[in-house]
C-alpha cells in the first residue's frame, strides 16, 4: 500500500450491518489510479473485538478508535443502534470535525453524527423508513429524507443499503474523478452514477417480473452519444411504443429516457474532459451536447464549473493525493 493513499476509517457502531461494512472496502478497494491503490480502508470500533450485528455472520473488529485519528476520512456505518451512542465514538468524531477530516455516514450511521452535533443547521439524508424519528429527535438537521445522499463539503450522509455505495462512488468521483469513479463502478458491477438528489425509492409500479428491461437500450445509447439520438430512436431499438418506453424507463431509472441520456452526455464529457486533451468543441460533439456554449450551459448547471475550470481542477485529481 503506497503512503500517499487517502487513508479510510470505517466505525462499526453496534449492532452492525454487515452489508454497509462492506460498501466502503469494496468501493474503494477497486479505485487504482495510475496502478496504485487510491485508498486503504480500515475497520474500528469502541470496544475492539466481536462486534454484536444483526443476521447470523459474526463480525470482528479488532482496532479501537485510535485509528480515526490517522484516517483522512471516517466513515459511520448503519447501525440499528439509533440511541444513546457510545461517548467515546461521538467524542472521536467531534474531534476528527474539528480536525478537518471529511466524515461521512451510510444509512441510520446519521443518527450517530447527529448525536455528536454534526448536523445541526446541515441539510442531511438518513434512511428513509426512519426519517421521522430523525426529525422529531433531531429537530434541528435540515433532514431530506427523499435523496440518495447529501454532500456538504465536510460532512456527507447517505440513505440506506446500496445508497451507501452511491455515496462512496461519489467520493472517489471527487477525489480523483469520473473515470477512476467509472472504474471502480465497473468493477463492482454497479451503476457508475446515480446523482445525489434521485429519489430513495421510485412510487411506480416496477416493471413485470417478464426478465424484459430496458437495460440493452441504455447500454445501446451510452455507446452512440455522439449521435442525435431521440425519443424515437430509443423506442425503435427496445422495440416497444414511445408511450411504454417512457413508462418502463420511469419504472426502471426513476427519470425519463431523455433526461436520463442528458445525464449520461454529461458525464461522458466529464470523462472526456478528464483523461483527454480534446478541445472543449470536439468534448461536446463527441458526448452529443452540440457544441462548446451548450456543454458549458449543461456543466455549470450541473456541477458549477465551466469544462476549461473542471478540466484544470480533475487533471490535478488525476495523481495520488500527498500527504
Amino acid at each position: 500500500m503506497g503512503s500517499a493513499a487517502h487513508k479510510i476509517s470505517v466505525v462499526a457502531v453496534p449492532p452492525v450491518t454487515v452489508f454497509d461494512l462492506s460498501v466502503p472496502e469494496t468501493v474503494f478497494s477497486a479505485a487504482t489510479v495510475g496502478g496504485e491503490p487510491g485508498y486503504e480502508v480500515s475497520f474500528c470500533t469502541a470496544r475492539p473485538g466481536i462486534v454484536p450485528a444483526h443476521g447470523k455472520l459474526p463480525v470482528v473488529i479488532e482496532n479501537g478508535l485510535d485509528s480515526i485519528s490517522e484516517a483522512d476520512t471516517v466513515i459511520v456505518t448503519g447501525t440499528g443502534a439509533r440511541h444513546d451512542s457510545d461517548p467515546q465514538v461521538l467524542a472521536a468524531l467531534s474531534a476528527a470535525a474539528a480536525a478537518g477530516k471529511r466524515i461521512a455516514s451510510i444509512c441510520t450511521g446519521a443518527f450517530v453524527l447527529a448525536q455528536a452535533g454534526l448536523l445541526d443547521d446541515q441539510p442531511a439524508t438518513t434512511y428513509w423508513l426512519y426519517s421521522q424519528e430523525m426529525r422529531e429527535r433531531f429537530p434541528a438537521v435540515d433532514l431530506q429524507p427523499e435523496v440518495l445522499f447529501v454532500d456538504n463539503g465536510q460532512i456527507l450522509t447517505s440513505a440506506g443499503l446500496a445508497a451507501g455505495i452511491d455515496l462512496c462512488l461519489h467520493i472517489v468521483r471527487h477525489d480523483y474523478g469520473s473515470a477512476v469513479a467509472n472504474a471502480a463502478a465497473r468493477l463492482t458491477v454497479v451503476a457508475p452514477i446515480r446523482p445525489g438528489g434521485q429519489a430513495q425509492f421510485i412510487e411506480y409500479p416496477l416493471p413485470p417480473p417478464t426478465g424484459i428491461t430496458l437495460a440493452p437500450t441504455r447500454v445501446w445509447a451510452t455507446q452512440h452519444l455522439d449521435e442525435p439520438l431521440t425519443l424515437r430512436n430509443l423506442a425503435a431499438h427496445a422495440h416497444v411504443s414511445e408511450r411504454t418506453l417512457t413508462r418502463r424507463f420511469r419504472a426502471e431509472t426513476g427519470s425519463s429516457p431523455l433526461q436520463w441520456l442528458l445525464r449520461q452526455r454529461i458525464d461522458r464529457a466529464r470523462e472526456l474532459l478528464e483523461t483527454s486533451d480534446l478541445p472543449i468543441e470536439e468534448v461536446a460533439r463527441r458526448s452529443g451536447l452540440g457544441g462548446a456554449e451548450s456543454l458549458r450551459q449543461h456543466l455549470f448547471r450541473r456541477i458549477g464549473l465551466t469544462p476549461t475550470a473542471y478540466r484544470a481542477s480533475f487533471t490535478r485529481r488525476r495523481a495520488l493525493p500527498s500527504r
